[in-house]
């Protein structure tokens, strides 16, 4: 686990914008059943994280259509509720940071970590908008 002192910026960028933060496997598995539709990132410590999918994520939310959802976990933090949101994610491998779109509890659009890393922040909230666009 981390210091709170370095988690907790990284988890307020997303909070103070009006994400979820969800700390154990209840809260992720009623969530996600619940939701029409929910966007769901796998927040970490990692650069790409900082650099690239946090401000993907927020940039991405300026758009005509979104997620109803907005929830998040962090990895290293909240071991319960991330392996949890990764069960819900298979087929794809664990990865963090990592970004997943449901639709009824389906998930209908990943970003992997190598989706993630070295592209832009720009980048990845394109890629989210066409997936709202298209599911929300």
């Amino acid at each position: 686990m981390y210091p709170l002192e370095i988690v907790k910026p990284m988890k307020e960028e997303l909070t103070s914008i009006g994400f979820k933060d969800l700390t154990t496997a209840e809260e992720v598995k009623r969530n996600i059943a619940s939701s029409q539709t929910a966007i769901l990132i796998v927040n970490s410590v990692c650069g790409c994280a900082a650099a690239n999918a946090r401000p993907g994520v927020i940039q991405s939310l300026i758009n005509d259509k979104i997620p109803s959802d907005l929830l998040t976990v962090f990895a290293g933090e909240d071991k319960e509720a991330t392996e949890a949101a990764r069960s819900l994610m298979i087929p794809f491998p664990p990865s963090s940071p990592c970004i997943a779109l449901f639709k009824k509890g389906e998930i209908v659009h990943m970003l992997e970590r190598h989706h993630i890393e070295g592209r832009s922040s720009e980048l990845i909230s394109e890629n989210l908008k066409q997936a709202y666009n298209e599911y929300c």
